[in-house]
């Protein structure tokens, strides 16, 4: 008989779903793909699907830290069992859902989402579901790759069911830093004054009482691959590091650097590239939200002396390379909660320089994270948000165009704004950088268009420029989203299909 059996009870997959029932709140641990649960969600869906062949189905209020792997969103959105989600999401079938207003979506800066679920205003969780490496008799629980929201879920729910996920080694312990913040007027300062500090506990204690199962898994993650390196992302990237070498010339950023943020996807993956591989950028921090392949790629070069994150969002071969030198990267890497690095005060105070991505930026200086076309989600805000707003210096970048030259990435008015021109301070694509800092909205324009436009679609915006109404902006309610509505009828945003 195993130790577990003789303290938390330990049941398979489909015993541990026949607890949830319809209309109650479940709170998933894990942050992207990075620590998700494995088996528990995927059988509920199965138990759903039964259901909904007997004509008895049932939906869920589903919580998250981010985004999840397939074994959650995708095979809950499958059989039609999430009524709501929230803060961010990127699965292609509960993306449907959501823009078919089936599933009530709440997009939401992800540092955000905490305060407000400790306050109640978002509820009560019925169920944490969250994935250990080791688990001891007095609920000391040894989270895996992905902290997220964690130990918020897990203090706030009423119940408690653990993955035991042995894939994940227990020589893990120590690679955690354990925060978490208490509501005002009670809550404390972050002492955190570099990316490397510590201050908090290597393992989640949660009370025992509230632990009603344990499942054993050995399932690896299964983060979601991403494109190669092309030559746009390539060029934007390689735009950046020029314009932060400049900048640290200038005196605008100290000779031994700042801390870096980048977000997930190609262009964050070139950039890193090329910062890891310039011999004239200096060795530098990391403080962000997740760590993909080039960053730890970056550790082992010695580019990046430490790296702090929520998860560890890289491919199994690279996890297993983490894994098989545990001692030494248990001091180049800390897997914190999201509230921590994604906390204004943090990113503030380390005078991060933020890197995101956009859909959509128009002349103004907003930038469009979240809906194509202003209307359809694509996955959230997720955290770009927090650390625009936070950092010292905040840079969007995209490749001019997209579809094939047929939408342009620079438009005179986003059709639906994430992060305003009071947010945003540099954008950067395979053209160029515009530094929008202490620059007036036409001046602002002008920049946007000559340096990071594409040249196709360059005389479209400044014909917009020239011929916008009076003010100090010079906008044409007529004609600030003609481009979508030249793509909507001709398939490209140039004023006719010859243009």
């Amino acid at each position: 008989m195993s130790f577990f059996s003789h303290t938390f009870p330990e049941i398979s997959a489909e015993e541990a779903a026949s607890f949830i029932d319809g209309g109650q709140t479940i709170a998933v641990g894990g942050f992207t793909a990075a620590g998700s649960v494995k088996t528990i969600l995927r059988a509920l869906a199965e138990r759903i699907r039964t259901r909904v062949d007997e004509g008895n189905p049932f939906r869920i209020r589903l919580l998250a830290s981010a985004s999840t792997d397939s074994g959650v969103d995708d095979a809950l959105a499958g059989v039609g069992a999430i009524s709501y989600r929230i803060p961010y999401q990127s699965s292609a079938i509960l993306r449907q859902q959501i823009n078919g207003r089936s599933v009530e979506f709440v997009d939401m800066h992800l540092s955000n989402m905490l305060p407000l679920l400790k306050s109640g205003a978002l509820g009560s969780i019925d169920f944490a579901i969250f994935e250990a490496a080791d688990l001891s008799r007095d609920g000391q629980v040894l989270i895996t790759s992905g902290v997220g929201a964690v130990p918020t879920f897990a203090r706030l729910a009423k119940r408690i069911i653990i993955e035991l996920n042995d894939y994940h080694p227990v020589d893990l312990e120590g690679l955690h830093d354990i925060y978490e913040l208490d509501l005002p007027p009670r809550t404390r300062e972050i002492p955190i004054y570099r990316a490397s500090d510590r201050i908090g506990a290597t393992r989640l204690r949660v009370d025992p009482a509230k632990i009603v199962a344990v499942v054993r898994t050995h399932i690896p993650d299964a983060p979601m691959p991403f494109q190669p390196i092309d030559d746009t992302a390539r060029k934007i990237g390689n735009n950046i590091v020029d314009f932060l070498l400049a900048e640290r010339l200038a005196g605008r950023i100290p000779e031994k650097f700042l801390p870096l943020q980048a977000g997930v996807g190609n262009v964050s993956n070139a950039l890193m590239e090329t910062l890891c591989s310039d011999d004239a950028f200096p060795p530098f921090d990391m403080y962000s939200e997740i760590l993909q392949d080039t960053v730890i790629g970056g550790i082992e070069s010695g580019r990046i002396r430490f790296a702090s994150s929520s998860g560890l969002a890289v491919s199994p071969s690279v996890l297993q390379h983490i894994y098989g030198n545990l001692p030494e990267y248990r001091k180049k890497i800390v897997l914190r909660p999201v509230e921590i690095t994604n906390h204004p005060e943090v990113i503030r105070r380390l005078g991060l320089i933020t890197i995101n991505t956009a859909l959509e930026m128009d002349l103004w200086g907003n930038v469009n994270s979240t809906h194509v076309g202003g209307t359809h989600l694509m996955n959230g805000i997720g955290g770009s948000g927090d650390f625009t707003r936070n950092g010292y210096i905040s840079i969007f970048a995209t490749p001019s165009i997209a579809k094939g030259g047929a939408i342009s990435c620079i438009i005179p008015l986003c059709t639906h704004i994430d992060h305003t021109e009071h947010d945003t301070q540099v954008f950067a694509t395979e053209y160029g950088i515009a530094d929008l800092r202490g620059r007036g909205p036409m001046e602002r324009a002008k920049l946007i268009v000559e340096n990071c436009a594409h040249p196709d679609y360059r005389p479209m915006l400044r014909d917009y420029l020239c011929r916008g109404g009076a003010g100090r902006i010079a906008f044409d309610i007529q004609r600030a989203f003609q481009p979508h509505g030249n793509y909507t009828l001709h398939g490209t945003m140039l004023d006719s299909p010859s243009s």
